[in-house]
């Protein structure tokens, strides 16, 4: 079993973000309560959206990039400007389906370009005057608020009143702790009761494992790989472009297939 040394060196933690603040203001939180060198959160929410945050610790901040481009699932409430019929307003809602051209808003983070994004799921779970619960599950990258203006377009206009992540790529609401139960898990850690904290801490090979194949290889390998050595033919049987070396349980790093003559694969990352 790992010690929580390891899990804080080499691990996520689901954080539910509350409206108010920031997804970097979050992670610092974290960070700090923790006494971490460094976090970073897997895809930014707005201040007044909630839900899932993901918060990489320490040396799992390098395994971001195989995180991050992952669809995304909200909930929230729009409400509509005018009346309109349920047929038409699930007819207009239809048509964002598939891909779109969507602009982000003028105060994103981001340079103002049209880009493409993937609307997979986008309807109605129940309405309250003209206040509506809607679902929407969507390529990462896409503006939840700006697709609400979008419809509204539409329809005589709509805008947004709440927004909540509920899935963030292999992330989900099954296993997020609020900042209320991660303050007392860390109280009861520094306290000599690691109990809590070691449930909320998920390993980053656990994750790693989700995202990416696994090669497997041998014990008098892992010298040579732990200090960055390539992966030459015949030391493993590489079909992925990406891939997770494991040796047992052990996490050795991720490779990217190359085709360089003997050499088979290269480490973008090695932990050691």
């Amino acid at each position: 079993m790992k010690t929580i040394k390891e899990l804080l060196e080499f691990g996520f933690i689901n954080i539910d973000k509350p409206t108010g603040p920031t997804s970097f203001v979050t992670g610092q939180i974290v960070k700090n309560m923790l006494g971490l060198k460094k976090t970073s959160h897997l895809g930014t929410l707005d201040p007044m959206v909630t839900g899932i945050l993901p918060i990489a610790l320490n040396r799992a901040c390098r395994l971001n990039e195989y995180f991050m481009h992952r669809d995304k699932t909200y909930v929230g409430i729009m409400r509509l400007h005018e009346d309109v019929n349920d047929d038409k307003l699930n007819d207009e809602m239809e048509k964002f389906l598939g891909k779109i051209i969507q602009m982000p808003p003028v105060r994103s983070r981001v340079k103002r370009a049209e880009r493409e994004r993937e609307i997979k799921r986008f309807e109605i779970i129940e309405r309250d005057g003209k206040d509506y619960l809607f679902i929407s599950e969507v390529q990462a990258g896409t503006y939840i608020r700006k697709l609400i203006h979008d419809l509204g377009e539409r329809i005589g206009g709509a805008h947004m009143l709440e927004l909540r992540r509920i899935r963030a790529g292999l992330f989900s609401e099954e296993n997020i702790v609020n900042l209320y139960e991660f303050e007392k898990a860390v109280k009861a850690w520094k306290n000599g009761d690691e109990g809590e904290l070691r449930k909320i801490i998920i390993p980053a090979e656990e994750m790693i494992k989700k995202v990416l194949p696994v090669v497997d290889v041998e014990e008098r390998q892992l010298k040579g790989l732990l200090t960055g050595k390539p992966l030459h033919k015949g030391e493993a049987n590489v079909k992925d472009e990406k891939f997770a070396i494991f040796c047992g349980e052990k996490f050795i790093g991720a490779y990217k297939k190359v085709n360089e003559g003997e050499i088979i694969a290269r480490a973008e990352f090695v932990f050691n």
